[in-house]
This record gives structure tokens, C-alpha cells and sequence, in this order.
């Protein structure tokens, strides 16, 4: 057993996170809350009391903290008795952390991969340049490091260790969709840090296609899917976290991520770009000051925090699963669909901030119980998918399953026991589901209705 957290960031997912530690504490013991600016771990604070999140007795703290001081940190984790570490900082934050956790024993968790401020876009493999370096320093400390435990990276990866697990013989392609079909009402606003969003997109696109990196532009290569509840939206083939440590423990010879963007962000996104406005490299102005103009665009956009308000809509998340199942081709949808208004009904944010948040504490009260708490470092793919996705289930986010079956919420302990007791019937003996036809948000209504006597859920 672990107790107590700390949260390193102030953020929309810190904002989230600590909310969703707050309605947990009884497991996760005392809460901290730490950034470099202390009024904003200290309006977190105020959000959770106005909002009643907090289920039981136990310590709610703010602290100031400049997270790259190693020193600094570890001596926070030892001042609060900290067992748990939630980085959820700038991916700057991630080796300085990772390092203090080493060093104090605690266990660290985070929810995007490590980045070097001096390089953009950086060529795979990614967790072997900074993450992977450390596994066994890890292993030698008896240390839980869980990698990229957001939604994506993070909660797509147990969905396609899942998916390969329960419904198939053989994997041909994972293609992990993220749309976003809500509105904010702003001109232009990113839905998280301005700066890591941008950095994201200005440079080369990795994908894993026949078992090797295959490199595009930004923009280059897109995809209308039709998905549940938001419909048909645009995508766009975009390099991410999660793609280096599928590509690598799950052995499927194609993963893809396909991201959903606007026409009014790739015309902005392009035009900032051309001009040099996303530059991560300092100009010299007339009058000789020195700037990053990454920066300078960053502190003119809105904060994505203030975006909650006014946001409507719903996200899509998911994995597109195609492979052979007794010989023949099988697909499989697992997926989530998340409210941006209900998110901010519940804990004061939109649900990009709720996808990233929710699923880090879960993974961090895998790891309170034991479940999890590997003692070593692990990507989420790594480890067994069931209880998380259940234990999201209960805690804010519904997953379901779309296949020839139907769709369903996705329970995956009677899942697999139903899969498995039907791979030896003829598939003419297979009777429907029920549910299949039933809108997501009814089967989440009465899922909810199932569960509020147990953990507490995202619409309570």
C-alpha cells in the first residue's frame, strides 16, 4: 500500500487530477499540490472546497516549486511523506522528477513524454532517448515508474493491449482516432499549453507502417472516420507519445495516430508557422531584446484553463482494431466519448483536461492497492489493462466497444469471460447483445445508476 500524492504542475490536467485525488483520498491519503506559482495550486485548492470533492479527512496543501531543482523536489517528497508522484508539469518537468523519485523512492507517474527544450519534433525512438535510460535505475530502487498514463498516450495504449488480448489471433493495424468536436467560442485557443501543442505539429509526422518509421509532413495525409455520437470528422496522420512504446511491445506492424483539426487551425497553424511565429529559437528585435517567438505567441493566446466556461461538445477517443479472428478479418472500435460541459459541471474544466487528468489518478490508486505497483518502469501497455479500465469506469470514463456484436460499455473482466467461452461455439450460436443499439450516454446513465453506491463517478 502507497498513500499520499503529490501533484507537480497547476495546470488544467493538475486541476483535474487533483479534483479526482480529492473524491479519492480515503485510498490516496493527504493531498499536494505543487507549481512555481503558488496562487495557482492555491485557486485548485479553492475549486476542490467549492465543489465538495473532497471525500474524507486528510491534508489539502499547497506548495511553490521550481520542479527542474532535483534537490528541491526530493526534499517535498520527503517533507510531505509523499508515496506517490504525479507529474503532470511541463514535459520539460520529466527527467528531473523521474530523478527525484529515484532518489526518494516514490513513485512516479506522468502523462507525456519527455521533452528536450532544445529540440523540436525529435526522431524516434523517443522513450529510448531520455525514458528508457532510466529503467534500470528503476528496477535497482524497487521504483513504479508508469509512463504516459493520460488518455493519449495512456489509456489508448491499454486499449489496444486489450483489444489484442481478448478479440483476436493476429493484429494487422491499431489506429488510435482523437476528435475533438466541441467549441470554445474563442478566436483561436489551444486546448492545452500552446507551447507543447505547436510543437507537436512544426515538424516531421512518424507513423509505424510495415514494421518501420515512415515520416510525412504536417497535414500531409488525412482521413474521414465516422465515429460514434460526434459523427464523420476530418483527421490528420500525426506523430505521437504513444506510437514508439506500442510500436515496440505490442508487435503489430501498423499504428497510426489520426488527429481531428479544424480548417481555422491548420489556416492559423500555417500562417504562424510560415511567418516564424513557432520558432523555439531566440530573434533579436530592433530594439534589441531577445525573445523565443514560441513563447511570445504562448503568453497571447488565452490560458487553455479559461476555455472550461464556455466550451460544449463532446470528445471521441479511440482505437481501431483490425486483424483475423479464427481466420477470418475482425475489426473492433474501443472507445470514449467525454462531455466538455459535464466535465466542467463536475470538476471546473473541459474534457480534454478530464481524458489526460482522470486516468493518471486511477493508475496512481492501481498503484495505492497494490495492483500496480510494479516496482520497476513500465509503459501502460505493459501492464494488465482490466482493472484500469474498470476502475475508469467507475471513476469518470465510460468505455465501450463497438464490433460485430454491437455497441456496449466495455466491462472487461465479464468481456473476456464472454469471449472466451465463445471462441469454441459456432458463430451462429452467438446471440446479439442487447445494448447494441443503444445511444453511449443511456448505457452510461444506467451504469451510473449501478455504481453510485461505489467510487465516486463523474456526474455526481
Amino acid at each position: 500500500m502507497k498513500r499520499n500524492v503529490l501533484i507537480i504542475g497547476a495546470g488544467g490536467v493538475a486541476h483535474v487530477a487533483a479534483h479526482k485525488c480529492a473524491q479519492n483520498n480515503i485510498l490516496l491519503g493527504d493531498i499536494h499540490i505543487a507549481s512555481r506559482t503558488l496562487s495557482k495550486c492555491q485557486a485548485i485548492i479553492a475549486s476542490i472546497k467549492q465543489k465538495g470533492s473532497q471525500c474524507g479527512p486528510g491534508r489539502l496543501q499547497a506548495h511553490a516549486l521550481d520542479a527542474m531543482d532535483v534537490e528541491a523536489t526530493k526534499a517535498l517528497i520527503r517533507a510531505t511523506k509523499s508515496q506517490i508522484v504525479i507529474n503532470v508539469g511541463s514535459p520539460f518537468l520529466n527527467m528531473s522528477v523521474l530523478a527525484a523519485c529515484i532518489e526518494t523512492g516514490a513513485a512516479y507517474l506522468d502523462t507525456a513524454i519527455h521533452e528536450d527544450p532544445d529540440k523540436v519534433c525529435e526522431a524516434p525512438p523517443w522513450y529510448e532517448n531520455h525514458e528508457w535510460k532510466r529503467r534500470e535505475a528503476c528496477r535497482q530502487a524497487g521504483v513504479t515508474a508508469i509512463l504516459g498514463v493520460g488518455f493519449d498516450p495512456g489509456v489508448v495504449n491499454a486499449y489496444g493491449r486489450y483489444a489484442l488480448d481478448t478479440y483476436f489471433d493476429s493484429v494487422d493495424s491499431i489506429d488510435i482516432i482523437d476528435i475533438n468536436a466541441g467549441g470554445h467560442g474563442r478566436y483561436f485557443a489551444t486546448n492545452f499549453d500552446p507551447e507543447i501543442n505547436f510543437r507537436e505539429f512544426t515538424s516531421t509526422v512518424w507513423s509505424w507502417e510495415k514494421n518501420q518509421w515512415k515520416a510525412n509532413a504536417m497535414f500531409e495525409r488525412s482521413q474521414d472516420w465516422d465515429m460514434p455520437v460526434v459523427g464523420t470528422n476530418t483527421t490528420y496522420l500525426t506523430g505521437h507519445d504513444e506510437l514508439h512504446s506500442m510500436s515496440k511491445n505490442l508487435g503489430v506492424p501498423n499504428i497510426r495516430f489520426w488527429m481531428g483539426f479544424g480548417d481555422h487551425y491548420i489556416n492559423v497553424f500555417t500562417v504562424l508557422k510560415n511567418l516564424g511565429l513557432l520558432s523555439e529559437k531566440p530573434v533579436r528585435t530592433a530594439e534589441g531584446l531577445e525573445v523565443v517567438p514560441l513563447k511570445v505567441v504562448k503568453a497571447v493566446l488565452p490560458d487553455p484553463a479559461s476555455l472550461a466556461p464556455n466550451y460544449t461538445g463532446k470528445t471521441c477517443i479511440g482505437d481501431l482494431v483490425k486483424g483475423k479472428k479464427n481466420g477470418k478479418p475482425h475489426e473492433v472500435l474501443i472507445y470514449n466519448i467525454c462531455d466538455h460541459e459535464q466535465s466542467y459541471a463536475e470538476v471546473g474544466s473541459q474534457a480534454i483536461s478530464y481524458t489526460a487528468g482522470v486516468p493518471v489518478v486511477a493508475a496512481a490508486m492501481l498503484i495505492a492497492d497494490g495492483a500496480w505497483d510494479i516496482r520497476r518502469m513500465a509503459n501502460v501497455e505493459e501492464l494488465d489493462p482490466k482493472p484500469f479500465i474498470e476502475l475508469m469506469n467507475r471513476i469518470g470514463l465510460v468505455t465501450r466497444i463497438r464490433d460485430s456484436r454491437g455497441d456496449r460499455v466495455l466491462q472487461p473482466h465479464d468481456e473476456s469471460a464472454t469471449v472466451s467461452k465463445t471462441r469454441s461455439m459456432p458463430i451462429s450460436s452467438i446471440a446479439p447483445t442487447p445494448t447494441d443499439h443503444e445511444l453511449p450516454q443511456q448505457v452510461d446513465a444506467s451504469l451510473k445508476t449501478r455504481l453510485d453506491a461505489d467510487l465516486p463517478l463523474r456526474h455526481a
